[in-house]
């Protein structure tokens, strides 16, 4: 089940792990590109914020997961309604980003 995190969904980090076991979603990583060598959640790609829309993919209704570095950083919702204005349907927000996931002590990858 999804809640709402400024007027978007948003998923916990163990359900979005859970979600990339089954595949079909796409995680992006909106921290900056240093911040994602030192951490990143496995597979995620990293995208600014206003990030080109050639960088998604062409399929409008694939889940896609945005995420920045905790619960008080505004990237991740703001890259979030960019998918939105774009027109894709399935779009959440990990709220907590990268420091909750690795508190959960979820894997994580770090370097390209």
């Amino acid at each position: 089940m999804f809640a709402m995190f400024m007027g978007l969904k948003s998923i916990s980090c163990q359900e979005l792990h859970h979600r990339m076991q089954n595949g079909g979603v796409i995680v992006i990583d909106v921290n900056a590109p240093q911040s994602w060598l030192s951490a990143h959640v496995p597979g995620a790609l990293n995208l600014s914020v206003d990030f080109d829309p050639a960088a998604l993919p062409n399929k409008r209704d694939v889940p896609l997961v945005f995420y920045c570095s905790n619960p008080f950083c505004r990237k991740a919702p703001q890259a979030a309604k960019h998918a939105i204005k774009l027109g894709y349907s399935d779009v959440s927000v990990m709220s907590a980003g990268i420091t909750g996931w690795n508190s959960a002590g979820l894997p994580f990858e770090a370097g390209t």
